[in-house]
């Protein structure tokens, strides 16, 4: 199995102390998050793409571009690419740069989003909603593939012959779905034989376990060969210490205060209390024992090779958050490694030296003309 650490960038208060960190202070500590993820030996950092509060992940390929710089080895994800809500030329070419700068570390999670604030921002309804997101990666992987693309569609203006820089290094780039509960998104990631990531988070596990069902279905129904469908999916929640007495005591407040949180906003938890949650959520919280076993039942019904935690602290101390991630590296995920073996993550492809730039066949500009253009 392989694992990945993954952020929204919520900001807020801390859910114990009631303090909250400048919004600078947050995104240096996403920084330091994703470093101290390629020291202890996760395989990925993942962050995520909101457009409304409580969240400052709008622009994930910048945050991941300083991540990049800072690391050598991890695979950066975003979790995900709204691309309902996006410009598929914009994004194309922002995560073809980033492409670059991570050496080739780069794979996409996309999927429409949700929240309706962000919705409204870029002026999506609930009816054209999956229609953009179908449509938006139907153009993003023709440009990630072709030098030169023709469109047209219903949502940007139309292309001719449309070409895209930087080209990018890795060609494909790996591209997976982020799956909650729709089969739309579902049917889109077995249509161009991609691989699933279930958000595995909100409620209990059969709803996820059905899309995932409904994924190798219609793997097969589109010709691919059963065998090569890949699954992720994530957790609602992480803590690890030696007893489950003391990670149920260490995590209690802090999992009480997201309810209370909840509850203030006028929703009603679908987990009321941490024993519940333990118990029918996704939320790992206990021994390591008790992880890994909650780990493999949970991979008997969705036959997922990936799983993410949550990168963030979440109300824990900077010693404890470094203290139950270097037992999840030590006890946790050995077992779990051995236990479900995973296919490997793709290599960065190898930088090539001195390319050639490709000749274009376009009259070229005096200096002064394409300098004057740009004022």
């Amino acid at each position: 199995m392989k694992f990945l650490a993954i952020t929204l960038i919520a900001h807020g208060p801390d859910p114990l102390t009631g303090k909250t960190k400048s919004t600078t202070q947050r995104f240096r500590e996403v920084v330091d998050q994703a470093v101290l993820a390629e020291e202890l030996g996760f395989d990925g950092f993942g962050v995520g793409e909101r457009h409304e509060r409580p969240f400052i992940s709008s622009s994930p390929p910048v945050v991941l571009s300083h991540i990049a710089a800072r690391t050598s080895r991890i695979r950066l994800f975003t979790a995900v690419t709204t691309l309902s809500l996006l410009d598929p030329v914009r994004a194309y070419e922002d995560y073809a740069t980033l492409d670059h700068l991570s050496g080739g570390r780069l794979e996409l999670i996309i999927g429409k989003g949700n929240g309706s604030a962000q919705a409204r921002l870029f002026h999506v309804t609930p009816e054209d909603q999956w229609d953009r997101n179908r449509e938006g990666y139907e153009l993003f992987r023709r440009l990630w593939r072709e030098d030169k693309v023709t469109w047209e569609g219903r949502f940007r203006p139309s292309l001719t012959d449309a070409e895209t820089w930087p080209r990018p290094l890795q060609q494909p780039i790996r591209v997976w779905h982020g799956s909650a509960t729709s089969k739309a998104s579902v049917d889109l990631a077995a249509r161009y034989g991609d691989p699933l990531f279930s958000a595995n988070v909100t409620n209990p596990i059969e709803p996820y376990a059905e899309l995932i069902d409904y994924y190798r279905e219609r793997w097969v129904h589109y010709g691919h060969d059963p065998a090569d469908a890949l699954v992720g999916a994530g957790s609602a929640g992480y803590y690890a210490a030696r007893t489950s007495q003391e990670a149920i005591a260490t995590y209690r407040p802090i999992y009480d205060a997201r309810v209370a949180l909840l509850r203030t906003v006028g929703v009603e938890p679908v987990f009321p209390t941490l024993e519940d949650a333990i118990e029918r959520s996704s939320i790992l919280v206990g021994s390591p024992q008790q992880i890994i076993e909650k780990v493999l039942r949970y991979h008997e019904r969705f036959g997922h090779e990936v799983m993410h935690i949550s990168a963030d602290r979440d109300g824990l101390t900077p010693a404890q958050h470094r203290a139950t991630l270097e037992l999840f590296q030590s006890e946790i995920a050995p077992v779990l490694r051995k236990e479900i073996p995973s296919r490997p993550f793709p290599d960065p492809p190898a930088i090539p030296e001195n390319a050639e730039t490709p000749k274009s066949t376009e009259t070229p500009q005096s200096p002064a003309t394409s300098i004057g253009e740009l004022a």
